[in-house]
């Protein structure tokens, strides 16, 4: 790994990679920089990532060149309503010699696909929690650390389709980002036609390697950030807890329920490395405000009333705005 003389050197490194690692994925991916520059700010802020939306937007096949282009080891989970907690993190067996032998589930990767997420029961996908939380596995009572680093991207088909189950609020919890992925332009979709209905595959090529993520993580976390900057995104997570001293009117109007300290956290990292991926060597209000929407959205609950006014998630964060 190259060696930098000192943060500010590193941190115009990251900046160049984000925009090498833009320009390869787009390579494959067409139409969706918003929600890569999205994805790459969870993965450099060391957390885990929810990508909602209906099948068909390239959400597998996202994935899927982001760990080519981060030389990752990458492991797919189909998740479905039969699978069991065992097929995730690996199962005890008897080996010839009649003694029992580990053998380690898909979960044992840097990058992990649970693709269709809430298609499978809550049961299954506890599965992931601690693996997520802990970067562990415990199986039969002994604790299996995973490799670090260590990412769940998570695909989600929208709640109101047939068979699926809404994720846990513990387990949504721990994403640090919610990434709705919509349908492309007129313009965009030509383009993904076209390249996709040839014989010619773009190959993306590898951009960083795992010891530099790792090194670019840990630098995130050194980067300085000032008092009135942390002070904005408490009292922003805070205004969304309905009934409280803290609460805004449209809280109290609108949500059942608002966002944790988990949120307050996450707003922070994120605007961190979103500052740091854009060329800026300390975050302020406007990169809190840049990662607001994807670190909320799946941290408050509506009630009644914003169902029946037709007021989603995102609207009630962009007027706490």
């Amino acid at each position: 790994m190259e060696q930098y003389n000192n943060t500010v050197d590193a941190a115009d490194a990251l900046k160049q990679k984000h925009d090498l690692l833009i320009n390869e994925i787009g390579k494959v991916v067409y139409g969706q920089k918003d929600v890569i520059e999205q994805v790459l700010t969870v993965i450099f802020s060391g957390g885990h990532c929810l990508l909602v939306g209906v099948p068909g937007l390239a959400k597998t096949l996202l994935v899927n060149t982001i760990a080519k282009v981060l030389d990752l080891k990458y492991k797919r989970i189909q998740f479905t309503p039969d699978l069991m907690p065992s097929d995730i993190t690996g199962s005890e067996i008897l080996d010839e010699q009649k003694n029992f032998k580990f053998l380690k589930g898909p979960i044992f990767a840097n990058i992990i696909l649970a693709d269709e997420i809430n298609r499978t029961p809550p049961k299954t996908q506890s599965a992931l929690l601690e693996a997520m939380q802990e970067h562990t596995v415990t199986v039969s009572g002994i604790n299996y650390n995973l490799e670090e680093p260590f990412f769940v991207l998570a695909t989600q088909n929208p709640v109101e389709q047939e068979g699926t189950y809404p994720l846990p609020e513990a387990q949504l919890d721990r994403f640090m980002f919610n990434v709705i992925l919509d349908y492309p332009s007129t313009e965009e979709e030509i383009t993904i036609v076209k390249n996709t209905t040839r014989d010619i595959v773009p190959q993306p090529n590898k951009i960083i390697s795992s010891e530099e993520i790792i090194y670019f993580r840990d630098l995130i976390k050194k980067v300085a950030i000032s008092d009135n900057v942390i002070k904005y995104a408490v009292t922003l997570v805070s205004k969304t807890r309905p009934n409280t001293p803290t609460a805004d009117q449209i809280a109290n109007k609108y949500l059942n329920w608002g966002a944790g300290p988990r949120a307050s956290q996450y707003l922070i990292t994120g605007a961190k490395t979103y500052a740091l991926l854009h060329g800026k060597y300390s975050p302020d209000i406007e990169d809190v405000q840049a990662v607001a929407l994807p670190v909320l959205r799946h941290r408050i609950i509506k009630n009644y009333q914003a169902e029946a006014e037709g007021i989603n998630e995102d609207q009630i964060i962009k007027m706490l705005l």
